[in-house]
C-alpha cells in the first residue's frame, strides 16, 4: 500500500512509519515540527526516516500543501496522528487545540474526499471518556463530558469524521489510545519526567495522593493496533480502544521506576489539576474480536526498555 502518515516525526508516528516501511509499504510522512517540546527530538526522528521514505515538512492546516501532496501521490490510505497533545497545555490554549485537532482533521479529510482516498485511521484518545472512576471504558460508553479542551477536540474530530463518512463514504477507523509510552516519547510525559528526575536525584512532583491510575500502552502495541486497523477494520466507521487492560497506580509506577533506575525517587506532592482524570482503563474486547489486537508488552518490561533507551539517548540522564 501507499500510505500517508501525518505527525510522522512524533512519538507514535515515527515508530509507525518505520513499521510500515519495514513490511514493504510505500510511506510518505508529513510533520510541521511544532515546538511544544524540543524540535531537535523530532528532527532526529526524521533523519532516521528520510533514509527510507519521503518526508514533507508542512502543516495539515495548509490546504494548498495538502492539495499538492494528494495530487502528487495516489494514496491507498492515511494514518492521521498529527495533533496538539497534552491535557494541561490545552487548558491554557483551548483555541489552538480546536484549530489543529479539529480544523486540521477537517482539512485532511476534505483532501481525501477530493482525491478519492477512502481509508483513514485516526488516532483519538482515551481522554474522550472523561474520568472512568476505575471501570474499564467501552467504546459504547458516554463521551459527552470531556474533562479538558484536548479531550473535547479529539471527540469533536471523531464526530466530524462520522459526518464525513456518512456524506462522502470515507472508511474511518478511530483508535482511542490509552497513555502510550516507550522510546521517543515526549519529554513532558510523566514516565519520561519521573525517570529522568530519579536518575538525576531530583524531586518528582506527584499530582494527587498517588492513588490515581492509568492504562499504559507500550508504543509497539500502539503501532500494532494502527497496522491492524489499516488491514482489518470493517467498512464504514469503527471505533476501538487500544490499551493494555492493566491499570497501574501512580504511586506504584513511581516505585517501579525507582527499582529499575536503581535510585529512590524523591516525591513532592501537589494538588491534582482540574483537567486531569483519576483513572483510565481500556476494555479491549472489540479490538481483539475485530482486529486481532492483543497487547504483547508488560508494563515492567516496557519500562525497562524505555529507561535503557533514555540512558542511551538523553545526556541529561548521565
Amino acid at each position: 500500500m501507499k500510505l500517508l502518515v501525518t505527525g510522522a516525526a512524533g512519538f507514535i508516528g515515527s515508530h509507525l512509519a518505520e513499521r510500515l516501511v519495514a513490511r514493504g509499504d510505500e510511506v510518505v510522512g508529513i510533520d510541521n515540527l511544532e515546538p511544544s517540546y524540543d524540535v531537535a527530538i523530532k528532527q532526529r526522528n526524521l533523519r532516521q526516516l528520510r533514509e527510507r521514505m519521503e518526508v514533507v515538512e508542512g502543516d495539515i492546516l495548509d490546504a494548498p500543501l495538502l492539495e499538492r501532496l494528494f495530487d502528487e501521490h495516489r494514496f491507498d490510505g492515511v494514518v492521521h496522528l498529527a495533533a496538539l497533545a497534552g491535557v494541561r497545555r490545552s487548558v491554557e490554549a483551548p483555541w489552538l487545540y480546536q484549530q489543529v485537532n479539529v480544523e486540521g482533521t477537517a482539512r485532511l479529510a476534505h483532501a481525501m474526499v477530493q482525491h478519492d482516498v477512502r481509508r483513514l485511521v485516526f488516532a483519538s484518545s482515551s481522554s474522550v471518556y472523561g474520568d472512568g472512576a476505575g471501570a474499564a471504558s467501552r467504546e459504547t460508553d458516554p463521551t459527552e463530558s470531556p474533562s479538558s479542551p484536548y479531550a473535547a477536540s479529539k471527540r469533536a474530530a471523531e464526530l466530524l469524521l462520522h459526518s464525513m463518512s456518512h456524506v462522502h463514504g470515507l472508511e474511518v477507523c478511530i483508535l482511542r489510545y490509552f497513555t502510550v509510552f516507550g522510546p521517543r516519547q515526549r519529554p513532558n510525559m510523566a514516565i519520561y519526567r519521573f525517570s529522568l528526575a530519579t536518575m538525576r536525584g531530583e524531586p518528582i512532583t506527584m499530582f494527587g495522593d498517588g492513588h490515581s491510575s492509568r492504562d499504559y500502552t507500550y508504543v509497539d502495541d500502539a503501532v500494532r493496533g494502527a497496522v491492524l486497523a489499516l488491514d482489518r477494520a470493517p467498512r464504514g466507521v469503527s471505533t476501538y480502544n487500544i490499551g493494555s487492560h492493566r491499570p497501574i497506580v501512580l504511586r506504584d509506577m513511581i516505585d517501579r521506576i525507582g527499582h529499575i533506575v536503581g535510585s529512590e525517587p524523591v516525591v513532592e506532592q501537589a494538588p491534582m489539576p482540574a483537567a486531569d482524570v483519576s483513572h483510565t482503563l481500556a476494555n479491549i474486547d472489540a479490538a481483539g474480536r475485530d482486529l486481532g489486537y492483543e497487547p504483547a508488552m508488560s508494563f515492567d518490561e516496557g519500562l525497562r526498555q524505555f529507561v535503557a533507551w533514555l540512558r542511551r539517548s538523553d545526556e541529561r540522564a548521565c
